[in-house]
This record gives structure tokens, C-alpha cells and sequence, in this order.
């Protein structure tokens, strides 16, 4: 998982959260190759347009995987 402050643009589009997020995203990057998206008011939802090349093109290499998801977001500060 890893942080993403800036507005997300996925296919030329700024990516919203249901609630008007923009901005701020914690993305998980899952076992099975799907990227989740987290905004900061906790809502989460699976964005099929991005996957695991994304997330590595972005962010470099998994090197590490979380056990739980409590476990990844102190990691992150949370």
C-alpha cells in the first residue's frame, strides 16, 4: 500500500470518492492483482481500470505485504 496526496487522474479523469474526495488516497495494491482505493474519510471501493503493473509503474516493486489491514495502515501512519 502506499500514499497518494494528489488528485488521482485514472484515464484522463480526476477519480472521486462517493463522498467528493479527490485527494489523499491510500492505495492497496491485493494479493490477487486488484488496486482498492482508500479516500480519508474511509471509504473503500476496487478500481478495475488500475492493477498491479499500474501500482508498480507508480510506486516501484511490492516488496512487502501486510498481514492485516490494520497492520498496513499504521504502517502508513494511520
Amino acid at each position: 500500500m502506499m500514499r497518494w496526496d494528489l488528485p488521482l487522474v485514472i484515464d484522463g479523469e480526476v477519480h472521486a470518492c462517493q463522498c467528493g474526495a479527490y485527494r489523499n488516497w491510500i492505495v492497496f495494491n491485493m494479493r490477487d492483482d486488484s488496486v482498492w482505493l482508500r479516500c480519508e474519510a474511509g471509504h473503500e471501493a476496487q478500481d478495475p481500470r488500475l492493477d498491479t503493473a499500474w501500482y508498480n509503474r507508480i510506486s516501484g516493486p511490492v516488496d512487502r505485504f501486510h498481514p492485516t489491514l490494520e497492520d498496513g495502515l499504521r504502517h502508513l501512519g494511520h
